[in-house]
């Protein structure tokens, strides 16, 4: 339908891309594929080959900043997928077009088995190829041409089939291009999406920004003529436009503020863009912010510097918003012509500028793209995560040897730990921000230095998935998760079979698995999981078995299979120190936890219990619980004391009784933060006929530091009675 006009823009961009001899023979194999109808038959959605290929062709070339080797390979694609073309044996393709044409294959083969481009199976393939970030962005430019030729008349594509195109692409493509800052692309793939999913709503606004299209120029000429004859005054070499916002982002403005277009007045943007050197960019970026600021008055607030640090997808600019003619606010845009390139055409220009095709901004974006695809989430899950940070500004946060790490508006302490290392994230119970103790949920702020504090035994909560907003961070903590419940199921049915032989009884995979459904869980990870949790106990299964196949009830027995603490002792190095567990936060081959009953903490009198499941608990020695313990199964209790220094925070709760006079709780508070290596998690105040009883959860490294906390809580004025909680 368009394809002659297309060729011969197709075919004039080649010519500076190829020699005389090799333009010859790419031409006879396009004519070879013609012939033989490879371009003249329809391929997704009915559309036409010959259009979809070269479409793709002139987005490649003109939008993503890919070369000769990217073009080659959608252009001749149909004819690799067809069996048409040997790329390796035809002689006209160097070995890297030759591999990428290879890839693309793979992935588009797939893509046509499949109902969804987020089947488990494409994306896997997906990560596989993504070390050629190439695959990837050629995959962005047929999507994209595909959503636009979905919308033409010319081409017929069903209501349905337009609808279903944009949610694939609105769940993996668009996010995908504004990671790797395909802004362009992103922009229009948005934009789209509004007008076949919200027709009225597109229309409506495009026809309300037609109608003030004139005033808005009028109004961006009056503000760009005395910037650029103080620019020009300056010697500067650069151009000056002015943009309206996109419909997309309009619209998300509305819907955000709650209002109509009326009252959304930042709809358009100045951007200045400098021609000048690589050594004088930011120079010269600085120095027309200093122009533009000393003559409208700018909001410091909304001053966003991406030339000191540029964004995880390779984005430099420096934005700020200023108060023009009228008391209107106007967003600038300050960027060099490198800068600008880099930002409408993504990563592939930035290699173009630097020669490499794998550097900083590239790695952390095919990080994050490849970390969501190999999630294994659902689609909900998929499209939350890939777009998580979508619309978010980034932030610049500091680790405490000085290194940056980005993250999203509104990330926490827990994502940034997360950032650092899974590790650091599973165990982390709150951080140090500026030198003041903050809880795991505290949001960051650019220029915030933070410690990340840990504690031994800590473990992912399922809460944590509401703390934590970036992909990395909640894939973490699913993954966290899953390993705790699936280690208790393995304890649990350890446990089972380990009593079951004990009563030399043999039971059958089929005859848990009916004995599972009995007692009224689903599968055998929740079922065991309960076992481990004490929510059920052996002896309810023991009775269920009997029930279940008519046995007579056996008695129930204890045994020193339960445990086996000498040999674990024993690969400690420790069998001769009298059975004495020496609790240390680098200690392996034994599993311990902090018992949650009663909390110990470093250097409290403590006792060690052999768990169910082979661990250890340590309980404080005067423990309500252990007493019990300790007389029902004696065998089980093993001496313990603690090693060297602390190295962990624990957690305490305090009960606080006192009068219900004003600012108590502020003053209680301030000692608590003002107290080095202190904590406050969390706090609840009940208050009845003036007096007040609250509870307060604290973070302390030892006993000798909860002693002095608790003393100097004891003083604040007001306060009658502060007591440890077990």
């Amino acid at each position: 339908m368009i394809g002659l006009q297309l060729k011969r823009n197709i075919l004039a961009a080649a010519v500076s891309l190829f020699d005389d001899g090799q333009l010859k023979g790419l031409k006879a194999l396009f004519r070879q594929g013609t012939a033989e109808g490879v371009y003249g038959s329809c391929g997704s959605y009915g559309l036409p080959v010959l259009d979809l290929s070269l479409r793709t062709s002139a987005v490649v070339l003109e939008k993503t900043g890919l070369g000769r080797q990217a073009l080659l390979t959608v252009l001749f694609d149909p004819m690799v997928e067809a069996g048409k073309l040997d790329p390796e044996s035809c002689g006209l393709f160097d070995s890297d077009t030759v591999r990428l044409m290879e890839n693309l294959k793979c992935v588009r083969q797939l893509r046509s088995q499949h109902e969804s481009v987020l089947d488990e199976n494409f994306r896997k393939l997906l990560v596989s190829k993504a070390g050629d970030i190439r695959v990837i962005i050629c995959m962005i430019a047929e999507s994209y041409v595909i959503m636009k030729m979905a919308g033409e008349k010319a081409y017929s594509v069903s209501e349905d089939d337009r609808l279903k195109i944009t949610r694939q692409t609105k769940l993996l493509f668009t996010p995908m291009a504004h990671r790797l800052g395909l802004y362009a692309i992103k922009s229009e793939l948005e934009d789209m999406a509004v007008k076949y999913e919200h027709p009225d709503v597109y229309h409506d606004i495009a026809r309300q920004l037609a109608q003030t299209k004139a005033s808005r120029e009028a109004y961006i000429d009056s503000f760009i003529g005395p910037v650029r004859e103080k620019l020009e005054a300056a010697g500067l070499k650069f151009t000056i436009k002015g943009r309206t916002k996109s419909i997309s982002s309009i619209w998300a403005k509305m819907k955000a503020q709650n209002t109509s277009l009326d009252h959304i007045y930042d709809l358009f943007a100045i951007r200045v863009i400098l021609d000048v050197g690589p050594d004088q960019e930011k120079a010269q970026c600085w120095h027309v912010y200093s122009i533009v600021t000393d003559m409208y008055q700018p909001n410091l607030k909304r001053l966003r510097d991406w030339l000191s640090i540029p964004k995880s997808n390779g984005y430099e600019s420096l934005h700020i918003t200023v108060n023009g003619p009228e008391g209107r606010w106007v967003e600038v845009q300050i960027r060099s012509k490198r800068m600008d390139d880099v930002a409408e055409r993504g990563l592939a220009a930035h290699w173009a500028y630097k020669g490499i095709r794998s550097e900083g901004a590239a790695d952390v974006a095919l990080a994050g793209i490849r970390e969501i695809l190999e999630s294994g989430s659902s689609d909900s899950e998929m499209s939350r995560s890939f777009s998580m940070d979508l619309y978010q500004e980034e932030i610049f946060v500091f680790t405490p040897t000085g290194e940056v790490r980005q993250l999203p508006k509104g990330a926490t302490v827990l994502d940034f730990a997360f950032s650092i290392h899974t590790r650091l994230g599973l165990t982390c119970v709150g951080a140090k921000v500026g030198g003041r103790n903050v809880r795991i949920s505290h949001k960051l702020e650019s220029g915030d230095t933070v410690q990340i504090l840990t504690q031994a035994g800590q473990t992912p909560k399922q809460d944590w998935l509401n703390i934590a907003v970036t992909s990395r961070a909640r894939m973490r903590i699913r993954q966290g998760l899953n390993e705790i419940q699936n280690k208790e199921a393995q304890a649990g049915r350890e446990l089972l079979e380990r009593r079951f032989r004990n009563r030399k009884i043999e039971m059958s995979e089929s005859e848990l698995s009916h004995l599972i459904l009995r007692m009224g869980y689903k599968a055998q990870t929740p079922f065991f999981h309960a076992l481990v949790e004490q929510e059920i106990t052996v002896d309810d299964v023991l009775r269920q078995y009997e029930l279940m196949t008519q046995a007579p009830a056996q008695t129930d027995t204890h045994s020193a299979e339960d445990f086996s603490l000498e040999q674990a002792l024993q690969s400690q190095g420790q069998a001769g120190q009298a059975d004495e567990l020496v609790i240390d936060a680098g200690l392996t081959g034994i599993q311990f936890r902090m018992a949650g009953c009663c909390h110990p903490i470093y250097g409290d009198s403590v006792t060690g219990f052999v768990s169910i499941n082979g661990g250890i608990s340590i309980h404080r020695a005067d423990c309500r619980n252990l007493k019990r313990m300790q007389e029902r199964y004696p065998y089980r209790i093993v001496r313990a004391r603690w090693s060297g220094k602390s190295g962990s925070q624990y957690c305490i709760t305090l009960k606080v009784v006192g009068q219900d006079d004003i600012g108590i709780v502020s003053n209680m508070t301030s000692v608590i933060n003002k107290e080095p290596g202190t904590l406050l998690r969390s706090i609840s105040i009940e208050s009845n006929d003036g007096l007040f009883q609250g509870q307060l959860s604290v973070l302390v490294s030892d006993s000798n530091q909860l002693k002095s906390l608790i003393r100097k809580i004891q003083q604040v004025k007001g306060v009658k009675q502060v007591n440890r909680i077990d």
